[in-house]
């Protein structure tokens, strides 16, 4: 087995921190609220070349930690409540945010720490990002002699170390999990933006079943974490939480994060040779974002050096669906059993079994039919009778309801009333064959992204780049048009209903659909029939249409985006479902 990276080793040695202060809303906190023991630290090694922390340098002089306690108010307006990390001169806080009454971790150091400019940047870089699948960056403020942090605080997540902790991951929720860190990891790279720090403390899985991941830049520049090969390191970080999801085992031979490592001398072990019913393509995956130097999968796949690849190779896999839901098992019904009683028992069924000293009654035997002449007579008179009375009772009743037809003007048409109409069935999700970026003037913008907006999965999406300056995609020449997604329905069928999660509110967004005889279209004129009237959307964007429009293409055309709040312009698709 090849040796694996210093960036591999660096995320097994950044392993098994415990807080100093108390855990309360411990799934809450930021990630860096994990104290190390540095009397323990480990030295400069040829095995760990970058000690403890991965880069970062020892021999800085670290002013003390602010001597700040709970009740002190920040900008007179963030409340600190609890210290929950005391290290290396900053300090990490649940606050409140008394203006808008809610929940915020903060981050607290000297301005005059060494790492102090680097923090700012790193903080004010990840706020730019605005992606809800990390925790945000609210604030970032040099005040005071003192620099401070402020971010979300998520109460109703769980940390991914107590998830962990309570056993193994089935396949649905562990590929769920390296399908969403690996697409959002490869959206921050893309923005120039790395974690270095990506450890089960730094994720966390809402009520919703969403992932977030939080100190995104923050957590590193924190500790002075820095990375040759920061993609690498942050691909093999995914690599590791899934192996550990998969085995409930940390990939490295020291333990971390409650989880034992792997037996010593031993090596990187395939998950699914660590434990039995393990996921086959999930194994696979996690050896080929974890090994390094040709160790890959058994199937010698290449190895994914980039979350960008690892996303790939999770969308190339198929589908992992989740279990079927167990139902407690039903009484098996038993026939119950009657006690035969005297008439069953008697002399009218078959005889008893049973002696009894109780004489039965003897029943007299019925009177004979009558066989005569005078019966047979009586008993065709009297059903002649029967006859006549039904028959002049039938021409009665026919008589009075013409009476009644004339008398109201009824031509003997009868129309069904409204109440009598049956209702339409609801409108029904049609399958999407395909989907494709809409570019009217010929250039992409994030064309291999379209598929995260037909995946049923809100957590992915199809995002713009963020222009500056105009919200009509910069203004620019290629983008004046505006971009969005054309849905392909395989065939032609009846368009009832539309309903897109957007990737944030305030898209000016305009719903069309092809002709019936359309093929591949791509232009505007391509599209003649509106079936959405050009609006600003909500975050969800629903409209269920008067008639049918029978199509096999619809487009969703954004032509402005939102302000993010950082002076530019951006926007993007969620999830799109059509329905007939």
């Amino acid at each position: 087995m090849a040796e694996r990276s210093t960036a591999a080793v660096d995320v097994a040695d950044n392993g098994g921190d415990e807080p100093l202060s108390a855990k309360a809303d411990e799934a809450t906190n930021d990630g860096t609220a994990q104290a190390e023991d540095t009397e323990g630290a480990s030295p400069e090694t040829p095995e760990n070349p970058q000690g403890h922390d991965g880069g970062r340098a020892r021999s800085e002089a670290v002013p003390a930690t602010p001597d700040v306690h709970s009740g002190h108010k920040l900008a007179d307006r963030y409340r600190l409540e609890e210290c929950v990390t005391r290290l290396d001169g900053f300090s990490s806080w649940r606050a409140v945010d008394e203006k808008l009454r809610r929940a915020v971790g903060v981050h607290l150091l000297p301005a005059n720490h060494p790492r102090a400019r680097s923090v700012l940047a790193a903080a004010r870089s990840s706020a730019l990002l605005g992606d809800p699948r990390f925790v945000q960056v609210l604030d970032a403020v040099e005040e005071d002699d003192l620099v401070y942090v402020v971010h979300e605080w998520l109460p109703d997540a769980t940390e991914l170390t107590a998830l962990l902790a309570a056993g193994p991951m089935d396949a649905h929720d562990a590929y769920q999990l390296v399908s969403q860190l690996s697409h959002a990891m490869a959206a921050a790279h893309r923005e120039g933006l790395t974690h270095l720090r990506l450890t089960p403390g730094a994720v966390l899985r809402s009520s919703t079943g969403q992932y977030r991941i939080r100190g995104l830049a923050v957590n590193a520049a924190l500790r002075g974490i820095t990375s040759e090969r920061p993609l690498r390191q942050d691909t093999e970080a995914i690599g590791a939480l899934l192996y550990a999801a998969l085995t409930k085992r940390w990939p490295y031979e020291s333990d971390a994060y409650g989880l034992s490592g792997l037996p010593k001398g031993m090596g990187l072990i395939a998950p699914d040779q660590v434990r039995a019913g393990v996921h086959r393509g999930l194994s696979e995956l996690a050896m080929r974002a974890l090994a390094n130097d040709g160790a890959t999968a058994s199937r010698q796949e290449p190895p994914c050096t980039t979350p960008d690849e690892l996303a790939k190779a999770v969308a190339a896999m198929p589908r992992v669906l989740p279990p079927e839901p167990t139902f407690a098992a039903q009484p098996v019904y038993q026939q119950p059993v009657y006690q035969r009683t005297t008439y069953q028992q008697g002399t009218y069924g078959r005889p008893s079994t049973h002696p009894s000293s109780v004489p039965q009654p003897v029943l007299a035997a019925p009177p004979a039919p009558l066989q005569s002449r005078t019966g047979r007579v009586l008993k065709w008179s009297v059903s002649a009778l029967l006859i006549a009375a039904l028959g002049l009772g039938s021409w009665q009743l026919a008589e009075i309801l013409l009476d009644q037809r004339k008398g109201s003007g009824d031509t003997g048409v009868t129309q069904p009333t409204d109440d009598e109409k049956p209702a339409p069935a609801p409108p029904k999700p049609l399958a999407i064959a395909d989907a494709t970026e809409f570019m009217p003037d010929g250039s992409g913008i994030q064309p291999g992204d379209v598929p995260n907006a037909i995946d049923d999965d809100s957590s992915t999406a199809w995002i713009t780049h963020r222009y500056r300056g105009f919200p009509n995609f910069g203004n620019l020449p290629q983008r004046r048009q505006g971009s969005g997604i054309i849905v392909d329905l395989g065939k032609v069928q009846d368009v009832r209903s539309i309903d897109v999660d957007m990737y944030r509110s305030g898209q000016t967004t305009a719903v069309f659909a092809a002709g019936p005889d359309a093929s591949s279209p791509s232009s505007s004129a391509d599209f003649p029939q509106q079936i959405v009237e050009k609006k600003v959307a909500e975050k969800t964007l629903t409209e269920e249409l008067e008639k049918p429009v029978r199509t096999r293409y619809v487009l969703i055309h954004i032509t402005e985006l939102p302000a993010d709040g950082t002076g530019g312009f951006r926007g993007g698709i969620n999830d799109i479902s059509v329905l007939g």
